[in-house]
Formats: C-alpha cells, structure tokens, sequence
C-alpha cells in the first residue's frame, strides 16, 4: 500500500481532514473507513490489510485534525452523513464501500438512508442504536447519566460511567441510573475535574449518536447492501445487542465478525483487537457483495 496522502475539505460549519491509500486494484470500490468519535489512526491496522484497495480514512469533524466552526455544542449523524456524502463527492461521487465502526457505523447508515446512490455496500459494525433496544427508555437514560457526569464532574467521572455502562451485559434495569457510580481510579481514570469540557465523545457525540432514530423504510429501499456486524467477544453488551436489534430492522441476520467492538484495533489507542482474524471476515463480506 502507498503511503497515505492527506486532503482538507471545507463542508458547512468544519473543516475535514481525510487520507488516501492508493490501492493496486484500481477496478475495485474505494473503501472508506470511518468511525466516530474516532478518528482515522484507528484504521492504521486494518488499513494494511487491504494494499489492493484504495482506502480513505476520515477525521470526523471535531475529532483528530478536522475542525469545527463552532467548537460548542453537539454535532449530529445528519451532519456527519452530510460530511461524508461530500468526501464521497470529492472522491468522484462513488458508489464505494464503507466500513464503518460505533459512531461512524450510526453516521453511515444516516449517510445511505439519504444517498443510496453513493454506497455499494456498507459493514456497520456495532452501530450503538440504542433507540432500537427492546430496553430503550432505561438504556437511553442511562446513557443521558453517563452525559450528566461528564457535564457535572469532569472526565473521570463520565468516563468510568461510559465504560460500565459500555461493558454491562444484558439488558439495562430499570434502576441502572440509581446504583452507586463506578470510582473512576477502579478503571484507572483520573479522579480530580481538571475543568474541562471539550471531550469529542462526551460534548459532541455520545448523545445525539445513540438517541438517533433511523429510517429503517429508506433503509430496507436503498439500493445500497447493508451488512450488520457484531464483535465474537462483546454478546450481551449494548453496541452488540444493538447491532442485532438494527439488522432485525432491515430483515437480515448480522455477521459476527472475530474480537470485540474493537476487534479491528492493532493496539492503537491502547486497545487490541484480532486486527488479522478481523480483516479476513471483513474481506470475505466484501467480496460478497461483489
């Protein structure tokens, strides 16, 4: 694989940074990588994996290099699937394939609900819909706490309540919100508030991410192929169960892909995955829809 070229595009309200690596197959789609709140680093791994592909990666706006206009407030899945119908503009229109992870996956589907035109086949993997669990109203305030500790005691706080929540399995109980908070040094997270409240996931993301609700009708009509995976690792867990609770939705069964929600993570961020095992699966859902 080349290395990777980086390009700036001006979309309304930010300023986006995206990389491409030219691929050797130049019949095959372009494959665009994307997550949310995670930037493109997160790809460095799986990126690798596809030398025959050319791969774009993306900074969402807010996260890594892109920049926003106005650095308060909440960005939403309309407008990051607006941000990305533009990268695919700038890369010739399309259609190309997605894989997107987390956010990213809940943006992506956003993305084909309004430009099917653009996607061939889109791998959403862990999409966190909360909207769409059997659990809803307790998973949708549990995630609204999460928000709340953030807001009140900085980092830490919120943090080690992302986590719990993040890793608890099954479905949320009614009184989550009401059990004592996880100690943020038990997931060794800082405990003083340094004041600040600029965090991408917790400021901009986390809520209007997982409160979306999908129009899953221009879903099941869209030309585009939509695959639905979920990490080997993380049953039970509220991306995972969400994941299933989606491709329920659209009337198809979710790929189960090696590893966790993370399971395409090189060690980037700290976290490892099975970023090897993970690209076999992704490579063969792909050729797939060929």
């Amino acid at each position: 694989m080349t290395e990777a070229s980086t390009h700036t595009l001006d979309v309304p309200g930010a300023t986006l940074h995206y990389d491409v690596r030219e691929g050797t197959a130049a019949a095959a789609p372009t494959l665009l990588m994307i997550g949310s709140p995670m930037d493109a680093t997160g790809f460095t791994s799986l990126a690798a994996h596809f030398p025959d592909r050319t791969v774009v990666t993306v900074d969402p706006r807010g996260a890594g290099r892109s920049t926003r206009v106005e650095t308060g407030g909440e960005s939403t899945p309309e407008q990051h699937a607006d941000d990305l119908h533009r990268v695919i503009e700038a890369l010739g229109g399309g259609p190309v394939d997605i894989f997107a992870s987390s956010g990213g996956a809940v943006n992506a589907l956003v993305l084909v609900a309004r430009h099917p035109e653009q996607v061939r086949l889109l791998v959403a993997h862990e999409p966190p819909a909360a909207q769409v669990l059997p659990d809803r109203e307790p998973a949708l305030a549990a995630i609204t706490d999460v928000r709340r500790a953030y807001e009140q005691d900085g980092f830490g706080a919120g943090m080690a309540r992302f986590m719990a929540l993040s890793g608890f399995r099954g479905e949320i109980p009614a009184d989550y919100t009401g059990r004592p908070a996880p100690d943020p040094a038990a997931f060794g997270l800082p405990t003083d508030d340094d004041g600040s409240r600029d965090d991408v996931m917790f400021r901009q993301n986390l809520v209007t991410c997982t409160h979306h609700e999908h129009d899953f009708e221009a879903l099941r009509a869209a030309s585009t192929r939509i695959v639905v995976g979920v990490g080997a690792e993380s049953e039970g867990e509220m991306a995972h169960r969400s994941g299933l609770a989606v491709a329920d939705r659209l009337g198809t069964k979710a790929v189960v892909f090696p590893s966790h929600h993370g399971g395409f993570l090189g060690g980037e961020f700290g976290w490892a995955g099975e970023p090897d095992a993970f690209a076999v699966t992704l490579r063969q859902t792909l050729d797939e829809g060929r």
